[in-house]
């Protein structure tokens, strides 16, 4: 209890400098290792080697192709999801439809179908946004039906009884409850969106995070590839902390457990 109590006057910023330390001492220790040095060379390399793709004037253009894809692919996703999940929700004929095959896509990784949309799309961004979509859609959907079909029924016969119509159902009771579970299908939907990059970004593309990965893996130049992975990495950090914000923003009125 004692080391409890000492550990929690800790401020959390303190905590992160020492996981960053601690991240930092095994990467340096995993370089040092010969079977383990050539694909994790150290921190310097891996650094130096952001100017190397500079150079080669690929940097800036692999991290805005992504980029582009991903936050329009994310987009489109969460613009279909959400009424989707609102409409199988609540209405049982549209529920009976659409769930087995959303739940049967779902468990499919994205790389299996990817040559399909190739086939269809041809090459180039418009398959990436494809592939992110379906990907984003299918995992927010799923989270926001969950939210929707959660509302206290209570609350809706209530409502109800005091003449609300679907309308008012929807906006004044449904909405403000299933808002956190949109807030959490967006951090899943950005999650996934960044988790099946590669495989959409192996579609011909010319530029990209993914595409670039592959590239140095067929040419085995770990340093740079390791730090296209940790860009990555950044990336959905930074999301991650939009989200909470969001979150905090919008529904602060939510109680939460201490940790």
């Amino acid at each position: 209890m004692n080391n409890k109590n000492k550990t929690s006057k800790i401020p959390k910023k303190v905590w992160l400098l020492i996981s960053f330390a601690t991240a930092m001492l095994a990467w340096y220790l995993l370089s040092l290792n010969p079977v383990t040095a050539r694909s994790f060379q150290n921190q310097v390399v891996v650094f130096n080697s952001m100017f190397t793709m500079i150079e080669r004037g690929v940097f800036w253009k692999d991290i805005a192709s992504s980029l582009i894809s991903v936050l329009a692919g994310f987009a489109l996703g969460f613009v279909l999801s959400l009424p989707t999940a609102i409409l199988m929700a609540w209405y049982a004929p549209v529920r009976n439809i659409l769930e087995p095959w959303i739940q049967f896509i779902r468990n499919i990784p994205p790389l299996a179908y990817v040559p399909l949309i190739v086939m269809t799309a041809g090459v180039g961004r418009k398959p990436q946004i494809i592939v992110i979509t379906i990907a984003t859609f299918l995992i927010m959907t799923v989270t926001i039906y969950q939210g929707v079909i959660n509302v206290d029924e209570t609350l809706i016969k209530a409502a109800r009884v005091l003449g609300a119509t679907d309308k008012d159902i929807f906006l004044k009771v449904i909405a403000p409850a299933t808002l956190p579970f949109i807030i959490t299908a967006i951090r899943l939907g950005s999650s996934t969106a960044l988790t099946t990059l590669i495989a959409a970004e192996s579609t011909g593309a010319v530029a990209g995070l993914g595409m670039r990965i592959r590239s140095l893996n067929n040419s085995f130049e770990s340093a740079p590839m390791l730090l296209y992975i940790i860009i990555i990495g950044i990336i959905g950090m930074l999301v991650e902390k939009f989200v909470k914000y969001l979150e905090r923003r919008f529904t602060g009125w939510q109680e939460k457990r201490e940790v």
